[in-house]
């Protein structure tokens, strides 16, 4: 099996060479009484994970080593170069809405913990993998009223099972314009692209600001000519379709902008669509591509701890109840309809179908609310009782420590991660042998008779991909065609790089308390 492997790097910096007696008595300890999970790991795994994914010309410091290029025509029959970006899950079409989800949640997670990503030493890849979207984004925006929303399509793409650098199957592309609007896909491309500019403000101004100027005709062009993308783009009806519409979006953009331009404009667009848009009027129990509701009341709620605000307080705490249903529905703690199920190990189960994508926002989303009730020293009123930032960061460790293998299948679903996780991953470049050690053309059928109904382990890993996972009993089968448990998909995976950036950093903190009380402890 090819897994690449890199030097194991173990990321406990600050820490006093004392501490190395009372880090493998720490370890010795916690790996036999509790599991103890590596964060560091996991972090540097889950940003392998969007090399493998990539579409385009690889460049030279690619560290998946099994993939090549593919993708290299892409728009070409439209006359665009379209050639770059993503591929969503196991298949090769490059989906805009999931794509832009993908990079606005990595963008925040980098934004809510650069200081930890950096000191795991993962900056530089978590900035190479947000490049990697928004590059496109911006060839994708080839005018002010035109984006590109799909190259490719999913009916042609499914009679195939082949590796991306064979690819046969159609690479048409389809997108948006004045005509044909889109205004879910254009606003969810500016949030993306507003929240990529703040993160590379202080780096690469230059790019940042070029991000804006995208962000801002797509928030615009999204805003003028309302309508569902997928009314538009009729081929991405069974695979990625606008369920919730598109006035989640554009708040959410909204928001966005806000945030990276500091310009009341974008504020004002938020106060006053609260209303209209159901930003204070849907209680949502899920965060995801296509419901951001949560994740903008959140974002919008944090807004009133600063004295600025507070002329619009009447609706930013209409916003924060909105996101408090989230959070205690997250916990149980709403009245009983309106919880989140949970299997009985206790992971949160929203449907069957890809359901860790629901797990990793959520680990997310109270990762961070829990920063904010601590810094504002804050505690949550749910229907079910008050409840503090530890307990709401204690779940949201359950979340992620589940995923990493505290389930009773002993199972990490982050793939690559421990020594027990998903071998055969529905993923056509990782079921195939690699197109590195053979270059021997793998036709469109030939992939289903000799690989897809194969038993045998995928020949490639697909290190830190978060698959579908297990069923509401904690269930899990690791078979190829069983794709909704054993598919992968970019937007699983991104919510968690800040997750494991944050949890990461508590050990460490822990590791540096536990030795300063030693040096303490060994003076008396």
């Amino acid at each position: 099996m090819e897994m690449h492997t890199q030097p194991h790097k173990k990321h406990h910096f600050g820490v006093q060479h004392c501490c190395l007696i009372s880090l493998f008595i720490f370890t010795f300890f916690t790996t036999t009484t509790t599991q103890a999970f590596d964060y560091a790991d996991a972090l540097s795994k889950s940003l392998l994970y969007f090399e493998a994914q990539r579409s385009g010309r690889i460049p030279y410091n690619q560290r998946v080593t099994w993939r090549d290029h593919s993708g290299l025509t892409d728009g070409l029959e439209e006359g665009v170069d379209l050639v770059g970006g993503y591929y969503d899950a196991g298949d090769h079409v490059k989906f805009g809405l999931p794509m832009a989800f993908t990079i606005t949640m990595l963008s925040w997670s980098a934004i809510e913990y650069r200081q930890q990503i950096e000191d795991a030493g993962e900056l530089e890849h978590t900035m190479e993998a947000i490049k990697w979207g928004t590059d496109y984004f911006i060839k994708a925006h080839t005018s002010p009223n035109v984006l590109w929303a799909e190259v490719g399509d999913g009916d042609t793409d499914h009679y195939c099972w082949q590796r991306p650098e064979d690819m046969t199957t159609s690479r048409r592309a389809f997108k948006i314009d004045e005509n044909n609007p889109g205004s879910d896909l254009a606003g969810e491309t500016a949030a993306a692209m507003a929240a990529a500019s703040i993160l590379f403000r202080k780096t690469n101004p230059h790019y940042s600001h070029l991000l804006l100027h995208h962000a801002l005709q797509l928030f615009e062009f999204g805003d003028k000519y309302r309508g569902n993308y997928d009314a538009s783009v009729g081929v991405v009806k069974s695979y990625y379709a606008s369920v919730s519409g598109y006035m989640d979006e554009l708040l959410w953009a909204a928001t966005w902008l806000y945030k990276a331009t500091d310009n009341k404009m974008y504020l004002q667009y938020v106060i006053s669509n609260a209303h209209t848009f159901g930003g204070t009027g849907w209680s949502i129990s899920e965060f995801s591509w296509d419901v951001k509701y949560a994740g903008l009341q959140l974002m919008v709620s944090k807004l009133l701890s600063e004295e600025k605000h507070k002329k619009h307080r009447d609706i930013l705490e209409q916003y924060k109840s909105k996101a408090e249903y989230y959070i205690c529905s997250c916990l149980n703690k709403n009245n009983d309809s309106n919880n989140v199920e949970r299997t009985p190990a206790g992971l949160i189960y929203v449907r069957q179908w890809n359901n860790m994508q629901y797990v990793s926002t959520a680990a997310f989303l109270l990762s961070i609310y829990s920063d904010f009730l601590q810094s504002t020293n804050q505690k949550l009123n749910c229907h079910g009782g008050t409840v503090d930032h530890e307990e709401i960061l204690n779940f949201a460790k359950s979340q992620a420590d589940y995923i990493l293998g505290s389930n009773p299948m002993n199972m990490s679903y982050l793939v690559g991660y421990g020594p027990n996780y998903p071998k055969r991953v529905h993923h056509r470049g990782a079921s195939i042998v690699s197109y590195k050690k053979n270059k021997g053309f793998i036709g469109c059928t030939q992939g289903y008779d000799n690989w897809y109904g194969s038993q045998a382990p995928n020949p490639n890993v697909l290190v830190g991909a978060l698959v579908g996972g297990p069923d509401g009993k904690d269930n899990f089968e690791d078979r190829r065609n069983n794709f909704m448990q054993t598919e992968a998909c970019t937007y699983n995976t991104a919510p968690l790089v800040g997750v494991f950036a944050k949890f990461l950093h508590i050990e460490n903190q822990k590791l540096v308390h536990d030795c300063n009380s030693h040096l303490v402890a060994s003076f008396k």
